[in-house]
């Protein structure tokens, strides 16, 4: 699997590093891409710095698109025109697409949510108007799938793990991490 990672300022640093590390251990080729050049300063302070630039790579390479949450970072990529277009060509392909928090409000934003089940941060609930919204930890819906906080991303992780690489390549990597994980 392939999968972009776009990063903006107020990122969720947890849901953004967990996710993509977790895959990584699983062999997947992630990319994370700024919205421009340069460092990405994430919700608590931490630096990030993105493999690539948005505008730089070839959305058409990437099997899946994972939006990280984090309020401020979440309003940074619902306001790119770059990112919203990224999420139609996924949908429309179709293509995975993966959120995590505030994270599918990217993708409501985008329009690709009616008729959709998903889950997200509790606090955003209210938000969520063009989808049924779960209280799941996390929630699969065809080639979708969401999940709460940062306190769900090694769930989220391991469950895009089990669907795509099977059960057993999701606990070996959960086993190597020493995560108590039980789908």
């Amino acid at each position: 699997m392939k999968v972009l990672v776009p990063l903006a300022d107020g990122v969720e640093e947890m849901e953004a590093v967990i996710v993509v590390d977790t895959l990584r251990r699983a062999r997947w080729d992630v990319v994370t891409a700024g919205l421009k050049p340069g460092v990405v300063t994430a919700s608590r302070g931490v630096k990030l710095v993105p493999d690539a630039v948005l505008g730089e790579v070839d959305l058409g390479s990437f099997d899946m698109l994972f939006i990280p949450g984090g309020s401020k970072g979440v309003d940074n990529l619902r306001a790119d025109p770059r990112v919203l277009e990224a999420v139609r060509q996924f949908s429309r392909k179709p293509k995975h697409l993966a959120a995590i928090c505030a994270g599918p409000l990217v993708l409501q934003e985008a329009g690709v949510l009616t008729g959709r089940k998903v889950t997200c941060h509790p606090g955003e609930a209210a938000k969520i108007t063009q989808a049924q919204r779960l209280q799941d930890r996390v929630v699969v819906d065809g080639n979708l799938v969401t999940s709460q906080g940062a306190g769900t991303t090694f769930d989220l992780a391991l469950k895009l793990i089990e669907l795509f690489d099977g059960r057993d390549k999701a606990a070996s990597v959960a086993k190597g991490m020493v995560f108590d994980w039980h789908p």
